[in-house]
């Protein structure tokens, strides 16, 4: 059994976020979404929000695997968060050669403090490439159409969000 652990801020999830976790669910036999809890950042969604609508993205998509995905927090060392969850494989996802050079350099510092966890990339599909949870968030903030970006979940969310 092979344990992968995916890291993120998933605030929110996007269809690049799904796109890279169903790639990751062909190669693992379970999946650790991680979502990065950082003190000085105040997030759009809670992490019991973000954590549900991973699931609720996924089950859309291969309801059939939602049972091979857990979801946890972290505010440490992703390597150090990974161990902790048993995890061999570190999942990232690759928008274009920017990603690579930023990935590369994390994929050699993590190899250097934890040799025993490998680090998988996996590339974004096509449609999702530009896509980044930050200009999800602009778009939506603005009143523009993030229906292209985001899982059907997200959306509902984010519009109830903008209500409120």
């Amino acid at each position: 059994m092979t344990t992968a652990f995916y890291p993120g801020s998933f605030d929110p999830m996007t269809n690049g976020h799904l796109d890279v976790l169903v790639q990751a669910l062909n190669v693992a036999s379970s999946v650790i979404v991680a979502i990065g809890i950082h003190p000085g950042k105040t997030p759009l969604f809670s992490f019991e929000e973000r954590a549900e609508l991973i699931r609720r993205s996924l089950a859309s998509t291969l309801p059939h695997k939602v049972g091979d995905i857990s979801i946890v927090a972290f505010d440490n060392l992703v390597v150090d968060a990974a161990r902790a969850h048993n995890a061999t494989l570190l999942v990232r996802g690759l928008r274009d050669g920017t990603d690579l050079d930023y990935e590369m350099q994390m994929a050699g510092m993590n190899r250097q403090m934890a040799p025993d966890i490998q680090t998988l990339f996996l590339p974004a599909g096509t449609a999702s490439r530009p896509i980044t949870a930050t200009l999800v968030r602009q778009i939506a903030s603005m009143g523009g159409d993030i229906s292209a970006f985001v899982p059907a979940a997200v959306l509902e969310a984010l519009k109830a969000k903008s209500k409120a």
